[in-house]
């Protein structure tokens, strides 16, 4: 989506909270829903006791931050506009860009693991516990490389923007 078709509703005032820009303040949510949520991943894949206590809010916690990545990269996208061609913002807004897909299979993977514990495992195994088990490994699995790929690609993010906003800053 591009903050300039906006027309009436004025790019500047949908991404503007108080006359600040939407973007440095929404980006909190951000970094702290996602480590949050893939940390409820990793426990549910591997500790039972946990995954049953956590049950559907992993994959809710994973439904904000999917609601949530695409309104801070059009924040992003309207912030860099303002500030013009910048080598370090165009870096962080790159890098930015990479993240809607991490998260997208957050999503998938935590509304997966949800659906297949709370509907499926108990029932597979006592039919096909061999199918069960190979199901809960792939699940294990692509947790595993949800959750470093996601929170790699954050680190990165976070770093060039820190860059991009102090890096020009004498120490």
């Amino acid at each position: 989506m591009d903050p300039s078709k906006l027309g009436p509703l004025a790019a500047e005032d949908l991404f503007q909270v108080a006359g600040l820009p939407l973007h440095p303040l929404i980006v909190h949510a951000v970094v702290v829903l996602t480590p949050l949520t893939v940390l409820a991943l990793l426990l549910g894949a591997f500790w039972p006791r946990a995954r049953r206590r956590l049950g559907i809010v992993t994959a809710l916690g994973a439904a904000v931050v999917l609601a949530l990545v695409p309104i801070t990269v059009l924040a992003g996208r309207s912030l860099a506009e303002r500030l013009g061609p910048i080598p370090a913002v165009a870096r962080h807004q790159q890098f930015g860009e990479m993240l809607l897909p991490w998260v997208i299979a957050l999503f998938v993977v935590a509304a997966g693991q949800w659906a297949w514990f709370r509907f499926a495992d108990e029932r597979v195994r006592r039919t096909s516990p061999g199918a069960a088990r190979a199901v809960r490994v792939a699940l294990a699995a692509a947790s595993v490389v949800v959750a470093a790929g996601t929170m790699v690609l954050l680190v990165l993010i976070g770093d060039s923007g820190a860059r991009a906003v102090w890096g020009g800053l004498p120490s």
